[in-house]
């Protein structure tokens, strides 16, 4: 089935409020949100994040069943179901009067997490635009890009107006409104054409067939380190420039810089990078985490240092989403993408869980957040090596996934 170009027009922007809509509300409004939860249920701060780290580890074990789901029948079903999902449990999060109510409700999230954020949507986009996935991923990040932009100003406002409460109820009724119908009415492609299916000379591949490739788990750890270190630094980022001796209104707006260049990032793989392939674009992604990180070692006053290293880390970031999106497909071909990307994500996942708990076993085992910036540039400069390393493009003549399929 070709995609018409009316349905691309509609689809990417759709999507994209979908993920603006489903990221806002089930993974940065809790930021806001998990303070005056904590005071009103009468628990540690502990506790509360804990049950955000429940949803996201959830999620992660389950990208891969998500992925095979969308390969076999698409998107519509899953998507739509998990947005049904999303509006409970958000329902539920607005009601609950203890930790386990708390707990039950963030396990329901990081479901709903699984079926309709990022790798659902990019599964969906690779299997319906065929050759041109790599673009529509690219231009559904942008519209992503602005979810923490537009999400942390308004959730502030709603607890100011109405409380939190009332906030998680608005949050559910916009999953309801906006991404169902959406959702619900995703073109039906149960499979990738056959006239698009790449050959075997495009390492097209079996999930069964990746797992046994030694490779695909060099990348996979290459990846995940890169996502441990960018997930630790966004909670911790604001207290090692405190540390460095940066003051709090330049903390803050170098913090602020990083968003925006994120978007830039994006803007940048789809305009200036264009030609080069996904494995390139992430060598370079992958390098400027560690680079960048390496610049906060200098002096408080060097400030405009400081600026430097905002726009590399946000750059390096915004790219590197596109890069985890894009890179499964490149190497081993779109009929099985989704489970594949889900195998991959799975690992990714549960780094972005655990990022922030392992810097703060640093910052003790460190004794502060100098050693603890060390580590992490170590933690980076190893994934950038180890994604070069493996990257199959380095290699002489088929991989042996290419190999196999040829013998099938």
């Amino acid at each position: 089935m070709k995609l018409s170009d009316c349905q691309g027009n509609w689809l990417i922007p759709a999507l994209g409020l979908t993920q603006i809509v489903g990221w806002g509300s089930l993974f940065y409004a809790y930021g806001v949100l998990m303070q005056p939860m904590q005071i009103d249920l009468h628990t540690s701060k502990p506790v509360i994040v804990g049950a955000y780290s429940v949803a996201l580890l959830i999620s992660g074990c389950l990208s891969t069943l998500a992925g095979s789901i969308i390969d076999r029948i698409g998107g519509r079903l899953l998507m739509g179901a998990g947005t049904l999902l999303a509006v409970l449990m958000l329902a539920l999060l607005a009601n609950v009067h203890s930790v386990a109510a708390l707990y039950f409700a963030w396990a329901g999230i990081g479901i709903a997490m699984s079926a309709t954020l990022y790798q659902p949507a990019f599964a969906v986009i690779t299997q319906v635009f065929g050759g041109g996935y790599r673009r529509a991923i690219t231009l559904l990040t942008l519209f992503g890009g602005f979810a923490s932009t537009v999400s942390w100003p308004l959730t502030q406002f709603l607890l100011d107006r109405f409380g939190w409460r009332e906030t998680w109820l608005i949050y559910a009724a916009a999953n309801l409104l906006l991404c169902f119908p959406i959702h619900a009415f995703l073109p039906k492609i149960t499979s990738v054409p056959a006239a698009s299916r790449p050959t075997a000379q495009t390492n097209n591949a079996t999930l069964s067939a990746v797992l046994r490739d030694p490779s695909f788990y060099g990348i996979t750890a290459a990846i995940t380190f890169n996502a441990l270190v960018f997930s630790a630094m966004s909670l911790h980022l604001i207290s090692i420039l405190h540390d460095r001796g940066v003051s709090a209104s330049h903390a803050a707006a170098i913090g602020a810089m990083v968003g925006p260049m994120q978007v830039l990032g994006r803007i940048l793989e789809t305009t200036v990078g264009k030609k080069a392939s996904s494995r390139q674009i992430g060598m370079i992604a992958t390098w400027l985490l560690p680079l960048s990180l390496a610049l906060l070692i200098a002096p408080s006053e060097w400030i405009l240092i400081y600026g430097v290293f905002a726009v590399m880390y946000g750059i390096g970031n915004g790219v590197m989403t596109i890069v985890r999106g894009t890179l499964p497909a490149e190497l081993y071909g779109r009929e099985t993408y989704g489970a594949i990307s889900g195998a991959m994500s799975t690992p990714v996942l549960i780094a972005i869980a655990a990022g922030p708990f392992v810097a703060s076993l640093l910052y003790s085992a460190t004794g502060g957040y100098t050693g603890t910036l060390w580590a992490l540039i170590g933690i980076a400069a190893f994934g950038a090596i180890l994604f070069v390393y493996v990257n199959p493009q380095s290699r002489n003549g088929p991989s042996p996934i290419a190999i196999e399929e040829m013998q099938s």
